[in-house]
């Protein structure tokens, strides 16, 4: 069975989807529709597939099965709604929503509408991260302790100035958090799972013209008992590799980017100076450190082919719309906890 893919929103990382696409065996990209004629037709020259009129033009063509959403953050919810109603496969560019209550409208129609929602969450498709997630999984680091996320990058003023929808609650739904740190937000959960409680500060402190912030530090007590920490700016220049650690009463794991730093446990295993050699190489990219896009899309292609796989046997897709909201419940909650200056809890 083939799968068409139709796309919503033709900016740079629709283009990336577009790449992903083209690598997934069985899929075709269809075509595409974008908020400006102009835009949908540039993307459809580039990608070869058909600039149609509007969404509802996209919608109605039954060679389309899935439809990912790359508009702005805070307009995920309608094109993705849409697309289920009319009986469309939704992935979803990162984050699901900017608030839980729009990530909860679009799981419950979803269900109504008998059809599958995903996050795109690349980094999880990581093979350096997915060693990581099995050694916490099988008890190698004991008790955690500690899990901490580090993403300190670098945004111009003109990365700002460039879309009216660049630095706003509305449409980026948060700064340097749920734009750029989402997907470390992300793996840190997936590592160390859910967080019951934060404190927070958040500051605007590089850039001009933005509602939202530009640094955040957030503590966290997972409800496993760790304690974390989450650091995340777009004024640190030139821009650092995202850092992630783990560290527990058996071992410590320290992975910057695609590159594991620190690999040690009390019980040694033979594969870990295998994983050691096999991680142990500096990534080639800056990972969007300074750059946004350089990314690759490789990890892409992985989550859809991981989609597509899924619901040709009907099976609910790992990275799930409900894996896609964890992040996005962490992250409004630490802008509470900085706004009000007290502890908050989540659910």
């Amino acid at each position: 069975m083939g799968f068409g893919f139709g796309v919503v929103g033709c900016g740079m990382i629709a283009r990336f989807h577009a790449k992903a696409i083209s690598e997934v065996p069985g899929a075709k990209l269809v075509g595409c529709s974008s908020r400006t004629r102009e835009s949908a037709e540039k993307f459809a020259a580039e990608t070869g597939c058909i600039a149609y009129g509007s969404l509802g033009e996209l919608l109605a063509d039954p060679a389309i099965q899935v439809v990912t959403v790359c508009t702005p953050s805070g307009d995920h919810l309608e094109p993705a709604v849409s697309a289920m109603r009319a009986g469309k496969h939704v992935l979803v560019e990162k984050p699901l929503e900017i608030t839980t209550e729009r990530c909860d409208r679009m799981l419950a129609v979803a269900r109504e509408c008998n059809v599958h929602v995903a996050t795109i969450f690349p980094s999880r498709f990581q093979p350096c991260w997915q060693v990581v997630r099995r050694a916490v999984q099988s008890g190698r680091f004991g008790t955690l302790s500690l899990g901490d996320a580090y993403v300190k990058w670098f945004r111009t003023q003109q990365y700002y100035d460039s879309g009216a929808w660049r630095g706003t609650w509305a449409l980026d739904g948060g700064g340097a958090l749920m734009n750029q740190a989402i997907h470390t937000v992300d793996l840190l959960l997936w590592l160390m799972g859910e967080v019951e409680a934060v404190t927070a500060f958040t500051a605007t402190r590089g850039h001009e013209r933005i509602e939202v912030e530009d640094v955040a530090v957030a503590s966290l007590r997972f409800r496993n008992g760790a304690l974390g920490v989450i650091e995340a700016t777009t004024c640190s220049s030139p821009g650092q590799l995202k850092r992630i650690e783990i560290h527990g009463t058996s071992g410590s794991a320290i992975v910057e980017e695609n590159e594991i730093k620190h690999w040690e446990f009390t019980q040694p295993e033979s594969s870990d100076e295998h994983v050691r050699r096999e991680f142990g190489v500096s990534p080639a990219t800056s990972g969007g450190a300074t750059d946004p896009k350089a990314i690759g899309h490789q990890n892409h292609a992985a989550q859809f082919r991981e989609f597509v796989e899924s619901i040709q046997a009907g099976l609910e897709p790992p990275l799930s719309g409900v894996e896609g909201r964890r992040s996005v419940e962490l992250i409004t909650a630490i802008y509470r906890a900085a706004q009000s200056g007290e502890v908050v809890r989540l659910r």
